[in-house]
């Protein structure tokens, strides 16, 4: 009896512990399947080598050896774990993760162009996968949309580390093959010289030019045209394309699609910051502040308010009842109480000729300058705080002996105490914005570390590094 249609017996393509084999994509390379690992009772992808490779003993190897390289990758977050690799029936097959999201060529093709905001999550995301694989020595060659995978909760991850050079594909010369790829080739790819990392991130440059615009740069009537215009045309404006983008990405892709990879952003994640920041700017420079930086006071910080709240409420009292109320008019005088302000009714009552005078409050004493305060003490929490209310002023230079308190306070104490994400932002905004970025990248890495996926230190990180 006959297998139903796109399924296969385990036997035919897969070692016995993998059952249920249905076939779910082709690729240049060979065809990918869904199966059930029966040993560790979960959905798995496989990739099996197609046969006009499988008969290459050297193509065979190199795909082996790529793999079990690609595997080191697992603990990297944005790319696909591969479970299982080798040979069967005289097939080399790759068995990874399965990520039910389908692929972000899968996406563009049912629903156009994503949200910028979605966009944007996803480049970073796949920008990760990428660095990671070049910190380990990795390059991918192949970076498309049909190679950025989506898991369960929309998160991208990229797949098909090292397949390409497995077999060869590193010019449009081997038969052909990368025809296919040849919208997102990197110059020195199609000139058939060897592809490195900066070419990976050309690649990541074209897939975002593609996820913002719907097009990609150099689309043309046929793949050897489009080609050659990754080696000789100059990158088109993203308004020509969709003309409510803001033209300060122009200067972001002209860096990310240079044709000298020397001329290219250092890093995939430097590319996508870039483009967080170009659009930040567009929307305004008071955008990249958050409006909260400061989590909802605990248990006791609110109590402590609450006192200060009531001592000021009774003050407040007390000198409506001591003055007189025969006649009199009314202004609001505002108060800031334990970092809160609070704005109370002060009735000012005139008894014939005579006016009593609501007490005058001693102005506020001036706020500290770093050389008068070079380390305040206190409670880390406290010195955020107050730093952050400096920062709201726009007074930079005192916030910054406070913030950097706070992070000596609360360094490493990591998740637990989301004050340490918060600190470590505001200091490396702070020192952004008096022109020490250089200084402020660590503290904005940190954050970033603490709060992955947060836009706000994206956004943060991308004016560093324009900075």
């Amino acid at each position: 009896m006959s297998s139903p249609k796109g399924v296969a017996t385990a036997t035919e393509i897969l070692p016995p512990r993998y059952r249920d084999v249905e076939s779910i994509g082709r690729g240049a390379m060979g065809n990918i399947y869904r199966a059930t690992d029966t040993a560790l009772g979960r959905t798995v992808a496989a990739k099996v080598l197609s046969d006009r490779f499988a008969d290459d003993t050297g193509i065979v190897e190199r795909f082996e050896r790529e793999a079990r390289t690609v595997a080191g990758l697992s603990s990297a977050t944005h790319v696909v774990t591969i479970f299982d690799v080798g040979t069967w029936e005289g097939r080399p097959y790759l068995v990874m993760e399965y990520l039910p999201g389908g692929s972000l060529a899968d996406r563009l093709a049912a629903e156009g162009v994503p949200a910028t905001g979605t966009a944007l999550r996803w480049l970073e995301q796949a920008a990760r996968g990428i660095d990671a694989a070049h910190a380990a020595g990795i390059v991918h060659r192949d970076v498309k949309p049909a190679n950025i995978l989506l898991d369960a909760r929309d998160n991208a991850k990229v797949a098909d580390f090292g397949i390409a050079r497995a077999v060869g594909l590193d010019s449009l010369t081997t038969a052909g093959t990368v025809l296919g790829t040849a919208g997102y080739i990197a110059p020195e790819q199609a000139r058939g010289e060897r592809a490195t990392p900066a070419s990976d991130r050309y690649g990541l440059g074209v897939v975002a030019f593609e996820l913002l615009t719907g097009s990609r740069p150099f689309e043309r009537e046929t793949m050897t045209a489009e080609a050659l215009a990754h080696v000789g045309d100059p990158v088109p404006s993203v308004t020509s394309f969709r003309p409510d983008l803001p033209r300060s990405l122009d200067g972001v892709f002209e860096r990310a699609l240079a044709k000298s990879p020397g001329d290219r952003y250092g890093s995939a994640l430097e590319l996508a910051w870039a483009l967080r920041g170009a659009l930040a700017e567009s929307a305004g420079d008071t955008a990249s502040l958050p409006t909260v930086r400061i989590p909802p006071p605990r248990p006791h910080r609110l109590r402590r308010v609450l006192v200060l709240v009531a001592l000021a409420a009774a003050a407040v009292a007390g000198l409506a009842a001591g003055l007189l109320l025969s006649a009199g008019s009314s202004h609001v005088r505002t108060l800031t109480v334990g970092g809160r302000t609070i704005q109370q009714t002060i009735h000012q009552t005139v008894h014939q000729t005579v006016t009593a005078p609501s007490p005058t409050p001693p102005p506020p004493a001036p706020p500290p300058s770093p050389a008068a305060s070079p380390s305040p003490s206190g409670n880390p929490h406290g010195l955020n705080d107050r730093g952050y209310s400096l920062m709201k002023a726009g007074n930079w230079a005192a916030a910054l002996p406070y913030l950097q308190a706070a992070v000596r306070g609360l360094a490493g104490v990591g998740p637990a105490d989301p004050y340490e994400a918060y600190a470590n932002y505001n200091l490396g905004y702070t020192l952004t914005k008096l022109g020490r970025c250089s200084e402020g990248m660590p503290y904005l890495q940190r954050a970033d570390r603490l709060e992955p996926g947060n836009g706000d230190v994206h956004s943060a990180l991308a004016q560093a590094h324009r900075c």
